[in-house]
């Protein structure tokens, strides 16, 4: 009888020897966090996120800043091309003022804190207030977006957007050329796993934010502005 190819397979796969079950681990995040030690019981491992903290800046935990991943942050971001400035919580304003320099018009969420751009001497128009801002509003020349965050990633330098009162809608940060983005030192966290947990509502919307907007073609020639705002500033609040 003449094998075929597909004989000759089949036969050399039957013929491989069966190796035990390999067991995944769960555990496999490699950032340290505190608020939850890596068990030692596989069994004991939890899938289900176990704490959620609060996204609202004015609840997050001061406490927990832990200097080491802000630069590490701040280092992703740059290498990203991204600007960042630094201010105390009392400097939130004059340091917005400052990055707004020459912007004649600011798009915020409804529930931006107003004090944050009291410096501003620009017009600023709130979403929703009377109307939602349409594509052709946010689209228009010179504008830009000011909003805050859910939680900052460290090892990616990736900011989290979870449409809470002070990100607003997904259209705010995706059409704007300028995306201004105010990050408390206390949102900053170590990894994925921990800023997922940070999420107070996981089912919300998220917008992942790496750096400006940008890609490349074929030829690695990189193109930006495409998917979102050519222009980020991150403006890192310490305390």
């Amino acid at each position: 009888m003449t094998m075929t190819a597909r004989d000759e397979i089949m036969a050399r796969l039957r013929a491989v020897a069966p190796i035990a079950p390999v067991t995944v681990p769960r555990q496999y995040h490699t950032g340290p966090d505190p608020a939850r030690p890596a068990p030692t019981d596989p069994a004991s491992v939890d899938p289900v996120p176990v704490e959620l903290a609060p996204t609202d800046p004015a609840l997050v935990d001061s406490a927990s800043i832990d200097p080491a991943l802000v630069e590490l942050l701040v280092d992703r971001l740059v290498d990203y091309r991204a600007t960042v400035t630094r201010c105390d919580p009392d400097g939130v304003a004059e340091a917005l003022g400052g990055l707004l320099g020459g912007v004649p018009a600011v798009a915020v969420p409804a529930g931006l804190p107003a004090g944050w751009l009291s410096a501003y001497p620009g017009m600023v128009v709130r979403d929703g207030e009377p109307r939602p801002l349409t594509v052709t509003d946010l689209d228009a020349p010179g504008l830009a977006v000011v909003t805050g965050c859910a939680v900052a990633i460290a090892e990616t330098g990736t900011l989290i957007l979870d449409t809470g009162a002070d990100q607003g809608r997904r259209l705010l940060t995706l059409v704007p050329d300028h995306h201004v983005c105010v990050v408390r030192a206390g949102q900053v966290v170590g990894g994925v796993p921990q800023a997922l947990r940070r999420l107070a509502d996981p089912t919300r919307p998220l917008t992942l934010v790496s750096g400006p907007s940008a890609t490349s073609d074929i030829e690695l020639n990189r193109v930006e502005g495409v998917h979102g705002p050519r222009r980020l500033d991150v403006l890192i609040v310490a305390g």
